[in-house]
Parts: C-alpha cells; sequence; structure tokens
C-alpha cells in the first residue's frame, strides 16, 4: 500500500509537535524533572471534582445542547463582564468547547480559506500553525523580540502584512514567553486591524494569570467586539486541564457558522465536565476566585524564583508578566535552543523545551514551565547550573 498517495499532503506537511519528543524521553527516566509540562500542578479543586460526581449519581449522562448547558453560558457571561469587562449574549454569542483547543481550529476553520494570509505572533503556541495549514490557510509569522519584552507591535505586522492578510491571532498572555500586552499596545494592534479589516482571534486562556496587572482584552476595545473571536477556557486557571472544557465567545454571525462545525463533529462538551465547569464560575463568584487567586500567588512566587536564578547562571531572561512560563536565551551557552535542551536532558535529567517548538523566532530560547513546586524548581535549577559550569 502506498500511503503516501492516500494521505492528505496538508497532514504530512505538519511537523510533529515539538514539545511531546522530550516529554516521551523524560518519562523514560526516572528522576528526570520536567519544565515542559504546560499545565498547572494543583489539583482542580474538591467543590468542582464533586459537582462532577453528583452530576453522573443525578443520571445526568445524556448530551447537553451543542451550545452547552444554558446555566454554563449564563455563568461564563457573567464572569468574564465581572473579572474582565465583556459583554456576550450567552443565548447567541457563546458556546461551549472541548478546551479551548477546539475552539481555535473552529474560529480558524469558520474564518480562513484556501490561500488566506493568518498573522501569528511569533514565537507562540505550537497549535496555530498546523490548524492553520489544516484550514486552508497560510501562516505567516510576525516576529516580536526580547527588546520589547516579546510584545506584538505594528511595525513587526507593517513588515509581513499584504493584501491577503486576513486573521490576526494575538495570543496574550503568550506561550511561552510568558509576555503581555497592555491596553495602548493593543489599542495600536487594533488600529492596525481596523486599517486592514483583520478579524481577530485573541486567545485569552492565561487572562488570570497576570503579574502587576489584570488582564485587558482587545475586545473590550472601542469598535473591536464584532472583528474578534475570544478564545478561553477553564484548564489553566481553574486548573481543569484533563476537564476539556474550553469556550468561544464572538458576534452571533460568527458563533452561528463556527457552531456548524462543532455540531458536525463534536456534537457537545462532555456533560460531567460541563457541571464541573458550573461548579466553578459559581464557588469562584461566591468566595472572590480565592483558589484562582491563591494559585496565581504561588505562580508569581515560583516566577520570581525562576527568573531570577536563570539571570544569575548569565541567561539572559526576560522577566514574564503571564502564563506560568519563563523563557531565557541561551545563545551564551554557545548552543542553540534544540542542542541546549537535548544536551541537558540527556546529562542532567532536567527537560525543557527548544523554543524553535514554537517557532523560528525561538530558536536560541527554552521554554520553563513553573507550574512545579518550587522545591522541584530548586532543584532543576540546581543542575541546569551545574550542566553550565
Amino acid at each position: 500500500m502506498d500511503y503516501g498517495k492516500k494521505i492528505n499532503p496538508a497532514v504530512r506537511s505538519i511537523k510533529p509537535s515539538g514539545i511531546r519528543k522530550f516529554f516521551d524521553i523524560a518519562a523514560e527516566i526516572p528522576d528526570a524533572i520536567s519544565l515542559g509540562v504546560g499545565e498547572p500542578d494543583f489539583v482542580t479543586p474538591w467543590s468542582t471534582r464533586s459537582a462532577a460526581i453528583t452530576s453522573i449519581r443525578r443520571g445526568h449522562t445524556a448530551y447537553t445542547s451543542n451550545r452547552g448547558l444554558k446555566e454554563l453560558r449564563t455563568e461564563i457571561s457573567r464572569y468574564l463582564s465581572s473579572r474582565f469587562f465583556l459583554d456576550y449574549d450567552p443565548e447567541k454569542e457563546m458556546f461551549v468547547t472541548v478546551g479551548a483547543s477546539e475552539a481555535i481550529d473552529l474560529a480558524l476553520r469558520t474564518l480562513v480559506s484556501f490561500g488566506d494570509e493568518v498573522l501569528v505572533p511569533d514565537p507562540s503556541y505550537v497549535s496555530y500553525v498546523p490548524g492553520i495549514m489544516l484550514a486552508g490557510g497560510v501562516p505567516v509569522p510576525v516576529p516580536t523580540r526580547a527588546e520589547d519584552d516579546f510584545a506584538l507591535t505594528v511595525s513587526a505586522l507593517e513588515s509581513v502584512a499584504t493584501e491577503k492578510s486576513k486573521v490576526l491571532i494575538l495570543p496574550y498572555p503568550n506561550n511561552p514567553t510568558g509576555a503581555i500586552m497592555t491596553k495602548e499596545q493593543l489599542e495600536d494592534v487594533a488600529r492596525f486591524a481596523k486599517e486592514r479589516d483583520l478579524m481577530i482571534i485573541s486567545d485569552e486562556i492565561y487572562a488570570e494569570l497576570t503579574y502587576g496587572r489584570r488582564h485587558v482584552s482587545v475586545c473590550t476595545l472601542d469598535g473591536m467586539k464584532e472583528r474578534c473571536v475570544l478564545i478561553s477556557g477553564f484548564s489553566k486557571a481553574f486548573a481543569m486541564t484533563g476537564w476539556r472544557i474550553g469556550y468561544v465567545a464572538a458576534s452571533k454571525e460568527v458563533t452561528d457558522e463556527m457552531l456548524k462545525i462543532h455540531q458536525y463533529t463534536i456534537m457537545c462538551a462532555p456533560t460531567f465536565s460541563q457541571y464541573a465547569a458550573l461548579d466553578a464560575l459559581k464557588s469562584g463568584a461566591t468566595d472572590g476566585y480565592a483558589d484562582v487567586e491563591y494559585m496565581r500567588e504561588q505562580y508569581d512566587m515560583r516566577r520570581s524564583f525562576l527568573a531570577s536564578r536563570l539571570s544569575d547562571m548569565g541567561l539572559n531572561c526576560f522577566e514574564p508578566k503571564g502564563a506560568f512560563y519563563v523563557f531565557p536565551s541561551v545563545k551564551k551557552s554557545g548552543m542553540d535552543g534544540e542542542e541546549f535542551a537535548e544536551r541537558l536532558l540527556k546529562g542532567k535529567h532536567v527537560a525543557v523545551v527548544p523554543g524553535n517548538a514554537f517557532g523560528e523566532g525561538g530558536k536560541e530560547f527554552v521554554r520553563c514551565s513553573y507550574a512545579c513546586s518550587l522545591s522541584t524548581l530548586k532543584t532543576a535549577c540546581e543542575r541546569i547550573e551545574e550542566f553550565l559550569k
């Protein structure tokens, strides 16, 4: 059988995830420390787990509406309003997805036609480029620089945008750099989007995890709601990665079209996970999101430690303002990120992710997650320091 003739060329052209390679190797090393995991080390709060168990005991095991539980959508709408000043109609302008990843895929397949160019900050999350390619689009990297704190600039956008540019992905707070965008910076990008008539996919999954200032959504800026698709979910801030619950919010005209794909490919998000998410929001609203605040405080402490420690070793390290990653340059070691990550894992049993997994702009960097205990970070840093010496 010649599978080369049978498999979709677009799929064959996609490279395997650069992250998984190091996870797989680390899994075979008994004492390996992984700083590559992009998920909280906290367990989902008990009340949320209990809500899921209760839903199963009560027999809530059937499909929900394609849009998701009405009560959950209502709570998401209230949450977005109270936390980020966003105004979305839970009946017409949002629906629940299987994680933010499904929402990103749906947004791309809905907005992108064959040959359309999609502007993607480089470096950024590994799934954007493959998703664009599978939708028939052309990914166009937009360079971001450590000198600009990895923020997206209009000058960088202007350097790569063409008449074929249709969509801009705005992933802030950013994975892998930990960068954020201020309101003033977002306003510049918003003006550019209006001038070029771009749609924006705003991936705000790390919105709760910012340090020193609150997250500002581009969707709140004047005239931007109509051209934005907001993507978010419960994985990061609520420690619910395995529950696979996300959501999308946008104008009715866009969500109606996205929902068609969701109906035919997914039907609905898992029912018990929706009840868990409902509890996470209700409990959070009751106690001022105490669990979210606690986790953010812990991440902040780890962030300061890891960024400072790596800088002391001579690795130039931008201090992240969001998410839970540090993105140090390893150029001074005489290695690129790929070689550094491979030798560190084999020599000192510490797994980090080479920056080129997130785009060519990251080739001299590595991503280190601080979503692990402080004691683990201390041990990992000791090993990294030994490796550098």
